[in-house]
């Protein structure tokens, strides 16, 4: 073989800054340009799903969180979604509203980060202060809501932890009123940057076809042109009470998906004030005592309370025997829980469909063909955690 076509593998990881967790990519260059790209998953497999089956299904919930840990509260919803229609039960109004806007509060934050280490990753490290500048500020609406800022486990089966505090939905409100301008921050420093055009314009374009059969999901495949969306197409929570649009690339390049995000965490705002607007009075959770958890402060007054609380942290709700599939719209894409109930007080079996470990299998065939250098924006783009790869 001539020195001019040899072929070179190289290591890419098992850890990088574009990655969050452990990715290594094995890829074969001819040149500077990739000849075949192959993702080495597993690095950061942690056994949640089999964890799961020796834990109360209250127990599991903080597993969730772990999943895909920049999303926390997307992965609780889409478990106790899950559990409540193995329950047979539906959480009151004002628990549906406030699920609402935690959730989209998450997508956001998602979206924000991906924002600032993606554009970090292309050489622009002015947007990640912007962008860390608004997460900021849900973590601390986060913290104020549920105690948590990274991982917030706010909601329960049957509702939500605890209702919010005074004052917490005006603060909410004045971070969606003042959203959307400091976001014009962010599209001046991108959207019309020569530089970051010809990163990403042009870079990594999937097909409509090429995002069926690989089955992908949220704006990796809304970036394609494909209006799919699990709020819109098959709604939960009550998300076809709002009023929002499904953003849509028209290219499939990298540059379409950028905007795809940009205008998802505009409509989440929106969402978010809608529901504000709307936010019922009432309970915040079904009044089983074999379900939920009493209210903190009984535990502490009343020997019911404590005995009610003592009783669900030692055996459990006990779901009937069936099996139940939910899914949800995750920031990155279609979350699905599938469990199997024995009857008892331990799942007997939980499958996560996660998005990232779907959205990953398309690197390869993204890749091929392109720079090196264009890997990095491709890792990026499709905004994969590892958490939620490997489990």
């Amino acid at each position: 073989m001539s020195e001019l076509t040899e072929r070179l593998i190289l290591n890419v990881g098992p850890q990088h800054p574009s990655t969050h967790g452990v990715l290594r990519v094995v890829v074969e260059l001819e040149g500077e340009v990739i000849v075949r790209c192959t993702p080495d998953i597993g690095y950061l497999h942690r056994g949640i799903e089999k964890l799961m089956e020796s834990k109360t299904y209250h127990q599991c919930l903080p597993l969730t969180d772990r999943i895909d840990y920049l999303a926390g509260s997307a992965n609780n919803l889409g478990f106790v979604l899950a559990v409540e229609k193995l329950l047979g039960i539906e959480v009151p109004p004002r628990a549906r509203y406030l699920r609402v806007i935690v959730a989209e509060m998450t997508r956001i934050s998602s979206h924000l980060f991906w924002l600032a280490t993606h554009a970090h990753d292309l050489g622009a490290m002015t947007p990640l202060f912007y962008a860390f500048r608004e997460r900021e500020q849900l973590m601390d609406l986060f913290e104020a809501v549920a105690g948590g800022r990274l991982f917030p486990c706010y909601f329960r089966i049957g509702g939500v932890a605890r209702d919010v505090p005074d004052g917490w939905t005006d603060g909410v409100r004045e971070f969606c009123r003042t959203f959307p301008e400091k976001m014009k921050d962010y599209e001046t420093l991108l959207t019309k940057n020569p530089i970051w055009i010809k990163r990403t314009k042009g870079v990594g374009v999937l097909t409509v076809d090429e995002v069926l059969d690989y089955g992908l999901s949220g704006p990796v495949a809304r970036g394609s042109g494909i209006p799919w969306d699990v709020r819109r197409a098959d709604p939960y929570c009550g998300y076809d009470e709002f009023d929002f649009i499904i953003p849509v690339g028209e290219n499939g390049d990298t540059y379409d998906r950028y905007l795809v995000r940009l205008e998802e965490m505009r409509q989440s705002a929106r969402i978010i004030l809608q529901a504000l607007d709307r936010l019922p009075s009432g309970d915040i959770a079904v009044k089983d005592p074999t379900i939920t958890y009493p209210p903190k402060a009984d535990v502490y007054t009343k020997i019911e309370s404590l005995i009610q609380h003592f009783l669900l942290v030692e055996e459990g709700i006990r779901p009937p025997e069936g099996e139940v599939f939910h899914h949800t719209e995750a920031p990155k894409g279609e979350l699905g829980f599938y469990i199997v109930s024995d009857g008892s007080s331990h799942p007997f079996r939980v499958k996560v469909r996660t998005p990232s470990f779907v959205n990953l299998q398309v690197l390869s065939k993204m890749a091929e063909g392109r720079l090196l250098a264009d890997l990095i924006a491709l890792i990026g783009t499709i905004d994969i955690v590892l958490a939620d790869v490997d489990r």
